[in-house]
C-alpha cells in the first residue's frame, strides 16, 4: 500500500491553501494546534511532527517556510533513494517547492498542486531544468533497468551530448539522432552512460507448482520462458497464481528475486478464464477448482484486452505461463498475499519508536490492538481503519489480525515495547502453528506474510533511565499466574535467586494479584543483600513517568502497579551518586583490570 501524503498546515494563513492541496491529491491536514481552526488532526510542535512522519516514509507537504521543513527531517537524512517528498509552499499557494524526493515524485507531485493553486513549482533538479523531464523518473508503468548510469547520461545531456530515441519516445523530448541513447523496450538490453534502458511493465508470470517445490527449479523455468518469449526481467509487473498458493516458498522467492508484486486469483476468478486457456486441465481442475492455474492467473491479471505470450511450460514441479498486457500495467489485478506485521511501539513516546515500525504502521491499511496503545501512536493512526480490543482479549485480538491479513489487507497489530516480549508476538505463531481442527486460524490465514519488527522493550528504557543495571548477566520473569502456573513462577524465582542475576519483573501487580511480588522479594533477600538497589520506573517515555529507587529490603507491593517495570539489581549492582541523582549499574568485572593496573602503579 503507498503511503498517502500529509499537508501540513501552521497558520491561519495557509489554512485555506492546505484545504486546496488536500482535496487535490487526496491528503489529510494537519495544523497546528491553536494556530489552525480546520483539521483531521493538530500538533503541538512543528519539528517533532514533521520528523515523525519523515521517520514513517510519508510525503509531507507543508504549507510553511522551507526552513521549517528542513530544520525538522535534518536529523534524519541518510540516502536520497529511500526518503519521502518534502515539498514547501508559500502560504498563499503561488510557490510551490520540492526539497527533497525530487526524482522519488516530488518533482511531479509539485508540478501537480501547482497546476491546482494557480502557482509556480519551483523545481531545481538539473534534468528537469534544462530539459524539462528527469530520466531517473520514467512515467508510470515504465521502468529504468540502469539507474545507476542516469546520472552520467544526465550530465553527458546537459553538456550538449543530444538524445537519440530508440522505440517509444516515453519522455515527449526532441529526437536529436545523436548523443545519449533512451531505449525503450520489453527485451534484454545492455545499458551504460550513454544508453538508458526502459521497459514498459505489461507482462505477468503465470505460476503454478506442486507443493513445497524447490525455488531452484522455480526460477530456472522462469529464464527459460523469459528466454523463449525474449523479455526482459524488468518487463514484468507481477507474479501471480491461486491464492492457495500464496505462502509457496517458490513464488515467493520468484517474487522477490524479481522485485515484483505477488498477485493471487480464487479458483473462482482463474476458472472464468477457461475458455481462454490454451492447455486447460480436468485434472487441475479436480485438485484446486479450476482448470488452469498459470495460464488462468495470467491471463486474469492483463485483462480481457491481453493474451498469452507463451502458453504453459512445465517441468516435473512447476509450471510457468507468461501473459502481456495491451497497455503498461498501472493498476495490478488480484489481490496481495496479506501481510501481518506485529510491531512494537516502545514504551510510548515517540523518539523511542523504531523507524521500521512507523514505516510499517504508515503502510497498514488497519491498526489491530489495545486501544491506549493505538492512541499512543497519535498522527501516525489518523485516518488509519483501527480495530479496538480490551486487555483480556489477546486471542481474539491476534486471530481477527490474522484474518483480515488472510483477505489480503496490510495490517499492524500494534504492541507497547518489543512485541516479542510478553507480547503478542508469539501468540500470533502459536495460532498459526495449530490447524483449524486445533482451535488455530483458517487455511488462508496460515499463508499471509508475517513481519516482526524489534521494539524498544520495557526492560530497555527502564535500563537506560536507570544507567546501565544490565551489564552483566541478566533475565526477565513476569509474576502474571493467568497463563503461567504459580509453581512455575516460583521456580523461576528461586534459580534466578540463586543465579544471581539481575532481574526485570514484569507484571508485577494486579488489582487482584498482590502477593508474589512480596514473595519473590522474601526469597530474593536469601540470596542478596538486603540493601540491593531496586528500581521502580512506572510510565516509562509518557508525561507521567517515575523512576524511583529502592532498597530490596524495603520494596513495597503498594507503591508498585501494572504500569511498573521492577529492575532488581545482583549482589554486585550498585548505585552511582551523581549530579543528576543516582544511577544503577552492574559491573561486568572491569573493576578487577583496574584495581590490577593500580597495583601496577603502586608498585
Amino acid at each position: 500500500m503507498a503511503v498517502k501524503a500529509v499537508v501540513i498546515a501552521l497558520s491561519r494563513s495557509g489554512e485555506a491553501t492546505a484545504g486546496v492541496i488536500a482535496k487535490a491529491i487526496g491528503a489529510q491536514v494537519h495544523g497546528r494546534q491553536g494556530r489552525v481552526d480546520v483539521a483531521d488532526v493538530f500538533f503541538a510542535n512543528a519539528l517533532e511532527h514533521a520528523r515523525e512522519l519523515f521517520a514513517a516514509g510519508t510525503p509531507i507537504i507543508g504549507v510553511c517556510a522551507s526552513g521549517i521543513l528542513i530544520r525538522g527531517v535534518a536529523p534524519l537524512l541518510a540516502d536520497k533513494r529511500s526518503e519521502p517528498p518534502v515539498i514547501s509552499v508559500s502560504d498563499d499557494g503561488g510557490v510551490v517547492v520540492p526539497l527533497l524526493g525530487g526524482h522519488r515524485g516530488a518533482n511531479r507531485l509539485a508540478r501537480e498542486i501547482s497546476e491546482a493553486l494557480g502557482g509556480v513549482a519551483a523545481v531545481t533538479t538539473a534534468g528537469d531544468v534544462a530539459m524539462g523531464v528527469a530520466l531517473d523518473e520514467p512515467p508510470v508503468g515504465y521502468v529504468l533497468a540502469n539507474p545507476q548510469d542516469a546520472k552520467g547520461a544526465m550530465a553527458a545531456m546537459l553538456g550538449g551530448a543530444g538524445v537519440r530515441i530508440q522505440g517509444e519516445n516515453i519522455f515527449d523530448i526532441e529526437n536529436t539522432g545523436n548523443g545519449v541513447e533512451l531505449i525503450v523496450t520489453d527485451q534484454p538490453a545492455n545499458g551504460s552512460e550513454t544508453a538508458l534502458v526502459y521497459h514498459p511493465q505489461k507482462f505477468v508470470l503465470g505460476l503454478g507448482c506442486a507443493r513445497n517445490a524447490d525455488p531452484a527449479e522455480m526460477w530456472a523455468q522462469v529464464e527459460a520462458v523469459l528466454a523463449e518469449a525474449g523479455v526482459a526481467q524488468g518487463a514484468i509487473a507481477a507474479v501471480t497464481s491461486i491464492d492457495l498458493k500464496g505462502d509457496e516458498p517458490a513464488m515467493i522467492e520468484t517474487a522477490k528475486r524479481l522485485g515484483k508484486p505477488l498477485r493471487l486469483f480464487t479458483a473462482e476468478e482463474l476458472e472464468a478464464q477457461t475458455a481462454r486457456l490454451e492447455t486447460p486441465s480436468d485434472v487441475v481442475f479436480a485438485e484446486v477448482g479450476c482448470h488452469g492455474v498459470s495460464e488462468g492467473a495470467a491471463l486474469a491479471a492483463v485483462g480481457a484486452s491481453g493474451s498469452l505470450r507463451v502458453a504453459k511450460r512445465k517441468t516435473a514441479n512447476v509450471t510457468v505461463a507468461l501473459g502481456e498486457a495491451a497497455a503498461p500495467l498501472v493498476e495490478l489485478a488480484g489481490r496481495s498475499r496479506g501481510r501481518l506485521s506485529i510491531v512494537g511501539i516502545g514504551p510510548g513516546q515517540a523518539s523511542w519508536r523504531t523507524p521500521e515500525v512507523s514505516r510499517l504502521v504508515a503502510e497498514a491499511e488497519e491498526l489491530v490492538g489495545y486501544g491506549l496503545y493505538i492512541d499512543l501512536l497519535g498522527p501516525l493512526a489518523i485516518g488509519k481503519q483501527r480495530s479496538d480490543f480490551p486487555l483480556g482479549g489477546e486471542e481474539a485480538r491476534c486471530r481477527y489480525a490474522l484474518e483480515q491479513a488472510a483477505l489480503g489487507k496490510n495490517v499492524a497489530l500494534v504492541c507497547s515495547g518489543d512485541a516479542g516480549i510478553y507480547a503478542m508476538g508469539a501468540l500470533v505463531f502459536e495460532l498459526m502453528d495449530r490447524g483449524a481442527d486445533e482451535l488455530g486460524v483458517s487455511d488462508a490465514a496460515h499463508r499471509v506474510e508475517v513481519v516482526c519488527s524489534p521494539g524498544v522493550s520495557a526492560l530497555q528504557g527502564a535500563a537506560a533511565r536507570a544507567g546501565a543495571p544490565l551489564g552483566h548477566d541478566f533475565c526477565a520473569i513476569s509474576l502474571s499466574d493467568l497463563l503461567t502456573p504459580r509453581d512455575d513462577i516460583l521456580r523461576r524465582l528461586r534459580a534466578a535467586a540463586e543465579g544471581d542475576f539481575v532481574i526485570a519483573f514484569y507484571n508485577p501487580v494486579s488489582k487482584t494479584r498482590r502477593t508474589l511480588l512480596a514473595e519473590a522479594r522474601d526469597i530474593l533477600l536469601k540470596h542478596r543483600p538486603a540493601d540491593t538497589p531496586v528500581m521502580l520506573a512506572s510510565s516509562l517515555g509518557r508525561p507521567e513517568e517515575n523512576v524511583r529507587y529502592r532498597r530490596l529490603e524495603d520494596l513495597q507491593v503498594d507503591e508498585v502497579d501494572m504500569l511498573t517495570v521492577v529492575l532488581v539489581g545482583s549482589s554486585n549492582s550498585k548505585l552511582a551518586q551523581l549530579g543528576e541523582g543516582p544511577r544503577m549499574y552492574t559491573p561486568r568485572g572491569y573493576a578487577r583490570k583496574i584495581d590490577g593496573d593500580l597495583s601496577e602503579q603502586a608498585s
